[in-house]
C-alpha cells in the first residue's frame, strides 16, 4: 500500500497543481464583470411606461428633444453626443422628494465636473411654472455647473412623452389633462447610445453610491 502512494505521488501533486490553475481560471471567467443591463419598456414599471410602448423588447432609446435651459439655450440631444448623462425629472417649488434629489444630483456634479465624459439633464415637470428665469433663480441657489448640468423646460406635452416614452419615469396623474404627470424619485443613466442602463432612488444614498459605481463601469464598456 505505501509502495502504491509512493509511485503516484508526483502524480497526485501534478494533478491537484493542475485542479487548482483550472479552478483558478474557472474562478476568473466567472467573476468577469457583467456589462450593465439595457432596459426596455417590457422590463420596466407599466405604470411608468406609455401603454403604446408597453410591448417593446428591444431597440428603446430616449427620443430626440428641444428644451430650453437655465441659461435661454436650446438644448437637444445633440448636446448630450457620446455622452453618458444622469437624467431626472423635478420641479422647483416641490417640497417633498425634490430638495433632496437635487442635493444628492448636486453630490453627483461634485462627483463628475471634472469628468468631460459625464453630464446631467433635469426636466421639469411644471413648464408652466419653472420658466428659464425660475431655473435660473434655482440653479444658482443649488449651485449648478452650467457646462455639466442642465435644467430644462419647454413643451409640456415633449416633456411628458419625454418622460413617459423615453425615459419611463413618471407616473400618469390620471386626470383629464393629456399632459399630467406625477413625477417619481427615479434617476436614470443613459450610455452613449442614448440608452437606458439604469435606474436608481435619487432620494438614497446608497443608491447614489451605486449609480457613482454604475457611472465607473459604463466608461469601461467604451474603454475595451
Amino acid at each position: 500500500m505505501l509502495s502504491f502512494f509512493k509511485d503516484y505521488k508526483w502524480f497526485a501533486i501534478v494533478f491537484s497543481i493542475i485542479s487548482l490553475i483550472i479552478i483558478f481560471i474557472f474562478y476568473n471567467i466567472l467573476n468577469v464583470e457583467k456589462p450593465l443591463p439595457i432596459y426596455q419598456p417590457n422590463r420596466v414599471d407599466t405604470t411608468l411606461v406609455d401603454s403604446t410602448i408597453q410591448h417593446v423588447k428591444k431597440y428603446h432609446k430616449i427620443a430626440d428633444f428641444s428644451l430650453t435651459n437655465q441659461n435661454g439655450k436650446t438644448i437637444t440631444q445633440d448636446d448630450y453626443k457620446n455622452k453618458i448623462y444622469v437624467a431626472d425629472f423635478f420641479f422647483t417649488t416641490c417640497q417633498t422628494i425634490c430638495p433632496v434629489m437635487t442635493d444628492n444630483m448636486v453630490t453627483i456634479q461634485n462627483k463628475i465636473k471634472n469628468d468631460n465624459e459625464v453630464m446631467l439633464l433635469s426636466h421639469t415637470v411644471t413648464p408652466e411654472i419653472d420658466s428659464v428665469a425660475q431655473l435660473k433663480k434655482y440653479a444658482l441657489k443649488k449651485g449648478v455647473i452650467d457646462d455639466k448640468w442642465n435644467l430644462v423646460t419647454g413643451d409640456k406635452g415633449q416633456i411628458y412623452r419625454l418622460a413617459r416614452k423615453s425615459y419611463l419615469a413618471v407616473k400618469d396623474d390620471g386626470l383629464p389633462d393629456d399632459y399630467g404627470m406625477v413625477h417619481t424619485e427615479n434617476f436614470m443613466l443613459i450610455d452613449k447610445k442614448r440608452q437606458i442602463r439604469g435606474f436608481y432612488d435619487g432620494t438614497n444614498t446608497e443608491e447614489i453610491n451605486k449609480l457613482l459605481k454604475d457611472i465607473e463601469k459604463l466608461k469601461k464598456e467604451y474603454q475595451n
